[in-house]
């Protein structure tokens, strides 16, 4: 017994993977902090309602997820040479720590809990969210899921890049400030590009694998080589972005952010000469990581102190 309870609390702690958990973290403190320039405080409990939202939400999606990669193939699929810290999916199904009805009982206990909170936050606090939050939601349950499965028909990208930007960002600040700003946007679509290109780099150790079973993401879809001029027009488009956030706000603080073009720019090198060979290509996830990281806090610094 106590084995087992073991086992399924190893389980729980990878699918909810606090590591990984700064995909949603970052464009929430982002956020918070350009509502705190805005009002000059921040109510925490609300912020803190919020992130736990989110994380609920995560944890759901990774569950869902793992179900329907484990009924696809796509993690069987995975040799041992290319699993990688940075691989998609967590595989607590194949590797023993869940089993497929667990895992069934996870997704919906936490997208339920956190459908509750995001009605709590709606109906307590700003309902002007609610769009923000069914969007949100939807696009979780079917980031994996029939009829739509977005990952496996080359809309996964896009939905995380929305997700992560605009949908995460807006929404802590239009809980914080209850009002819409197209700072706060622009400032998404910085975000939601780098977070795209770190889904997208990391779908290269699962290539084969998605390929075998189905999961036709973009890197399947136009290949490893020009799967590279994807992912160095979305560092060009996140960059861009920044330089008109820039003209918009004359806020100069915010090329604070130009610190993680080196982190970048090694990450490019890296990924075009070894985008077959997966042990060494993983600089170059982790890099993109690191940019995403920087400028994040780059982006927060610069609202705190504008």
């Amino acid at each position: 017994m106590a084995n087992s309870f073991s086992r399924t609390l190893q389980g729980i702690w990878r699918l909810a993977d606090p590591k990984l958990c700064i995909a949603s973290t970052v464009p929430m403190i982002v956020g918070a902090a350009m509502a705190y320039r805005t009002l000059g405080f921040i109510d925490l409990y609300w912020l803190l309602w919020s992130l736990f939202g989110v994380y609920l939400i995560e944890t759901g999606k990774n569950a869902i997820n793992e179900v329907v990669d484990y009924k696809s193939g796509v993690d069987r699929f995975v040799t041992p040479d290319k699993r990688t810290p940075f691989s998609g999916g967590k595989k607590t199904i194949v590797d023993g720590l869940l089993t497929l009805k667990e895992t069934k009982v996870i997704a919906v206990v936490t997208m339920f809990s956190a459908a509750v909170i995001g009605l709590y936050i709606v109906f307590a606090r700003e309902p002007k969210v609610l769009w923000i939050g069914i969007a949100g939601f939807l696009i979780s349950i079917f980031y994996s899921l029939p009829p739509f499965k977005f990952c496996y028909r080359g809309i996964g990208e896009l939905a995380i890049g929305l997700t992560y930007g605009p949908l995460v960002l807006l929404g802590t600040y239009m809980v914080q400030t209850h009002t819409f700003s197209l700072e706060a946007l622009i400032v998404s679509l910085v975000i939601g590009f780098l977070i795209t290109n770190v889904v997208w780099i990391n779908q290269y150790p699962d290539y084969e694998a998605d390929a075998k079973g189905n999961k036709k993401n973009w890197v399947v879809r136009i290949g490893k080589e020009k799967g590279i001029k994807v992912y160095i027009l979305l560092y060009v488009l996140a960059y861009a972005s920044l330089f008109v956030l820039v003209l918009f706000t004359g806020n100069l603080l915010l090329l604070t952010a130009l610190l993680s073009v080196p982190a970048a720019k090694r990450s490019v090198i890296v990924a075009k000469n070894y985008y077959n060979d997966i042990p060494r290509l993983m600089e170059a996830n982790a890099k993109t990581i690191q940019v995403y990281q920087i400028t994040g806090l780059a982006l927060t610094a610069a609202a705190l102190l504008a």
